[in-house]
């Protein structure tokens, strides 16, 4: 059945009469990241410079997104800034004490926070929350939550 449609009755095949696009681009090929990826894949850049000698934007991956990229190279320029947040609002607790994985996690959060608009505070919250709960250990992600609720509030509050 399907051969007739194709073929003329006389059994040749039936001319096409527009082009057919191809069903894939170079573009949709390759896989979409997802933005939760790409802040993971920052966490642990941070995390790794943490512990080496070497700067995170270098130990990103050569064809990192560009979000990864930025969220990167915002921790580095605003470090101190985040840091002393991190300072104030995590009680009891050094910048040296918290488990570098966690420090890197609400480092992000707390850069998309201040600085990436585009970002409802609920959802990079929530992100930096379900990383802890990941790649930590059981009480980080109530800590986490914690310092970042505290920093939105005070944000909020201004």
């Amino acid at each position: 059945m399907l051969r007739h449609r194709l073929t003329r009755r006389s059994g040749q095949p039936h001319p096409v009469t527009h082009r057919i696009p191809p069903l894939f681009s170079a573009e949709s090929i390759r896989p979409a990241v997802r933005r939760s990826d790409q802040r993971r894949a920052a966490v642990v850049a941070l995390y790794q410079a943490d512990l080496t000698d070497r700067s995170a934007p270098e130990l990103l991956d050569a064809h990192a997104p560009d979000f990864a990229r930025e969220l990167v190279d915002g921790v580095e320029r605003d470090r101190s800034e985040i840091d002393d947040l991190i300072r104030r609002h995590s009680e009891g607790w050094t910048l040296d004490r918290i488990a570098p994985l966690e420090r890197n996690i609400l480092r992000v959060s707390l850069h998309e926070l201040l600085h990436r608009d585009d970002i409802p505070a609920e959802v990079s919250i929530d992100e930096a929350v379900e990383a802890a709960k990941e790649m930590c250990g059981a009480d980080a992600p109530g800590f986490v939550n914690g310092v970042l609720g505290a920093v939105h509030r005070e944000k909020v509050g201004a």
